[in-house]
């Protein structure tokens, strides 16, 4: 089957026989762990990169932070290079019958987006290095190479995670292999949710929680995300699953990296730094996910709209209660310890400033911040629907 723009999956009556590598024996492709493994590489890469600025600044490129996410980049090229090739040139009729067609090379859908997605990572390298050689050593996070390396990043996760939704479709429900491509199906989903969040950081600062904006943020990135991962996957607690690994590995993050030793290389310094500055406490997102599972699980037999109206609301909703009073206690004394994070503070971190002085940036209240939460609950919804529309799709997906 060829395609030049929109992949058409399988009929659900039609079964694809197993490729080599992917039969009940010989379990997951080694493809598809190497691929775990790269999106796994970047995750960690980014979270150790923005610690890396907030501690020492830019000093080189040849940090091991930037090495372990163009790593991402080499593994996914190399691997998607590899089924391309092994596919359009190979005789194996299995590997073809699962594959799809694009400018005559033939593959599945999720080799070529993670190739694209590997290509953009290592073409943002050089054009990161020359940016900061032209316009300054520590500048934004949002810049035009940054901005393709997002990119990329991204298509290697969604690459990696439709080969491996591809496999698991293909198996049959409840074998041993099916429950292991769904864990990993779910992991690798879990680190595109906190890859959101890595793209709403400075939304969701602690002393922002006291306004709209971060739950409307928050409204638009990850409610879809949810729908989705739920929806494709037939996991119960997919939702759940995914807000705690993103919170797991955000909380290890606060434990491990002040063991790390830094020092600025950058100036000015206004607070003294002597080791890795970890990320902010992470969005508890976990308790509106279980809300959603819970209400996904007993409404199977509502229309999409209907859902995604309620989940709107009950997201938004249930997020704002938990989130706002501990937003509170993060800005209290209370939360000043090593598990909370709050005594740590990026080296250029101003005496006065609203970060250090713990105090709250455009906190909103009455009408203002209930027109807000009103538009948010829209925006939840909105993303909802389109999750669910499209794991609808997914699940049906087989090569």
């Amino acid at each position: 089957m060829s395609t030049t723009g929109f992949v058409q999956p399988l009929p659900a009556s039609h079964t694809v026989a197993r490729p080599n590598g992917t039969d009940r024996a010989a379990g997951v492709p080694w493809t598809i762990y190497w691929g775990v493994a790269a999106v796994t590489s970047a995750s960690l890469g980014l979270d150790w990169d923005v610690s890396w600025h907030r501690s020492i600044g830019r000093d080189t490129f040849w940090t091991p932070a930037h090495l372990m996410i163009q790593a991402c980049g080499v593994i996914a090229a190399v691997i998607c290079g590899y089924l391309i090739f092994r596919t359009t040139f190979g005789q194996e009729k299995s590997l073809r019958d699962v594959s799809v067609g694009v400018l005559g090379f033939r593959a599945p859908l999720g080799a070529f987006l993670a190739a694209w997605g590997g290509i953009a990572t290592l073409t943002s390298a050089p054009f990161d290095d020359w940016w900061h050689s032209a316009y300054g050593l520590d500048v934004k996070i949002v810049s035009p190479p940054h901005t393709l390396l997002i990119l990329g990043l991204r298509c290697v996760a969604l690459g990696v995670l439709f080969l491996i939704l591809a496999a698991m479709n293909r198996e049959a429900a409840e074998t041993v292999v099916h429950r292991r491509l769904q864990r990993l199906y779910l992991y690798v989903g879990s680190l595109m949710v906190a890859g959101q969040m890595f793209f709403l950081m400075e939304y969701t600062w602690d002393v922002k929680l006291h306004s709209s904006t971060p739950y409307a943020a928050l409204a638009i990135a990850v409610p879809v995300m949810f729908a989705m991962l739920w929806r494709s996957s037939g996991a119960r607690w997919a939702c759940t699953t995914a807000a705690a690994i993103y919170m797991g590995i955000a909380i290890a993050e606060i434990l491990l990296f002040p063991l790390v030793p830094a020092t600025p290389k950058l100036g000015p310094v206004f607070f003294a730094v002597t080791h890795l500055v970890p990320e902010k406490f992470p969005i508890l997102l976990i308790v509106p996910a279980v809300a959603l599972d819970l209400i996904w699980q007993r409404t199977r037999g509502w229309k999409a709209w209907q859902v995604a109206l309620v989940s709107g609301v009950v997201f938004v909703g249930v997020l704002a209660v938990v989130e706002w009073p501990f937003a509170g206690f993060l800005l209290s004394k209370a939360s000043e310890n090593r598990l909370f994070g709050t005594i740590y503070f990026d080296y250029n971190s101003r005496p006065e400033g609203i970060d250090r002085m713990r105090r709250w940036l455009g906190a909103e209240g009455g009408l203002g911040l209930s027109i807000g939460l009103a538009w948010a609950a829209v925006y939840a919804a909105v993303g909802t629907w389109v999750g669910l529309r499209f794991g609808d799709w997914m699940k049906k997906v087989q090569r």
